[in-house]
């Protein structure tokens, strides 16, 4: 999987580009056969994209620029099998970038003067992503989930368990240590742990010290810290590591067992049973306050005015339905909308830019099904102010 980092979410989709912009969303196999219709289904739409480029007046020479690196992609067979379920990719004359990611896209080719979101929404959006991390001490994993896919983080060179970290029969003084830092220094610190001269305190000395080199390598690589974390172990662990830890999100319930002998498929469908009401209670909270809020000027369906309060970062909470285009043109001098039945010259997804805007100011995003929204509009917003 390819992570969307906070700088390539400013370079690809909100820095200005001054000429076509194209964006492909397209379902991938991971492994077997399949794999082989992954390079042509590719080809194929790149082709779609290209007779669009053609229809709206692109010369030759530009063409050829814009296409270059995705053509080179077709017969890249690597690249190929090494596929997520979905693949995105974004490239102009300027620009070029894709993502790998646990989300089966539907296919999708958008020609526009801005790259389209939208449907990256279920990652970057505030209900899209959940972790589980294994704890044992032969062996540790961390999956990146959302609720219909899986793929398992790459953790780098963290030592895999607990007698490669922290040698058995490690001396006192290696094992006299605190994971804190003095009172009052900061929100991050901790207050110290396991000192004594017994074996099973060694042992959690041992195993502290260990969650805490997990514990800071998860928050390198966890992108967004309001995801919700859930531990899978044994029981007597989770206790151990949350005393460990300073990650903010870690679900209470954890899922006990030997974590080692659990495969992703089954701990994501016991984790999703522990996230959901977690991802349930925000959603339908966020929902109920838009509805108190509703005529005090505090929220807005307007597509307009929500559009104009996304550019000046005035959004709280916005809602924004997924499945649905609506094409036009926003002038953010006069906050007008030119809103047009299909799409022609210009235009873009302006639900698709209303939720760029306000994931960009720190806004949070909720994309909902058409029948889950506050309102019957195809979005909706609360105020900042």
């Amino acid at each position: 999987m390819d992570r969307i980092l906070h700088d390539d979410f400013q370079s690809l989709f909100l820095n200005e580009n001054s000429g076509w912009c194209v964006s492909l969303f397209l379902p991938t196999f991971r492994a077997g056969r399949e794999t082989e219709q992954n390079s042509i289904r590719f080809k194929n739409i790149l082709r779609k994209a290209e007779k669009i480029l053609v229809e709206n007046g692109v010369e030759n020479a530009e063409r050829q620029k814009m296409l270059a690196e995705p053509e080179a992609l077709i017969q890249d067979r690597s690249f190929w099998d090494h596929q997520s379920d979905g693949l995105a990719m974004f490239f102009s004359a300027e620009k070029f970038g894709f993502f790998r990611l646990p989300v089966t896209f539907e296919e999708l080719t958008v020609v526009s003067k801005r790259f389209h979101v939208k449907p990256l929404l279920p990652i970057q959006a505030a209900d899209g992503v959940f972790y589980v991390l294994t704890l044992s001490q032969n062996n540790v994993r961390l999956l990146e989930c959302t609720q219909h896919s899986i793929d398992e983080v790459d953790l780098g060179d963290l030592p895999q368990n607990l007698e490669e970290t922290i040698p058995d029969g490690a001396t006192d003084k290696q094992l006299q240590f605190h994971t804190g830092t003095p009172s009052g220094t900061g929100s991050d610190a901790r207050s110290a742990v396991f000192h004594g001269q017994d074996a099973g305190n060694e042992t959690k000395i041992r195993m502290s010290r260990w969650f805490r080199m997990i514990d800071d390598r998860v928050k390198e690589l966890v992108v967004d810290v309001r995801a919700p974390l859930v531990l899978a172990g044994v029981d007597s662990l989770f206790s151990i590591y949350r005393e460990a830890s300073s990650l903010q999100n870690l679900i209470e319930s954890g899922i006990s067992g030997n974590a080692d002998k659990l495969k992703s498929e089954e701990l994501h469908t016991q984790a999703w049973v522990l996230v959901e009401p977690f991802f349930k209670k925000s959603r339908d909270e966020a929902v109920a306050r838009f509805r108190q809020l509703e005529g005090s000027g505090k929220t807005s369906t307007d597509l307009s005015q929500t559009l104009a309060y996304a550019h000046h970062g005035r959004i709280e909470v916005l809602f924004v339905a997924v499945g649905v285009q609506v094409w036009g043109t926003f002038d953010p001098q006069s906050e007008h909308a030119e809103i047009h039945d299909f799409q022609t010259g210009d235009d873009g997804d302006l639900l698709d830019l209303a939720a760029i805007q306000a994931l960009a100011k720190g806004a949070v995003v909720y994309a909902l099904p058409q029948d889950q929204m506050p309102m019957p509009e195809y979005l909706a917003a609360i105020l900042r102010y």
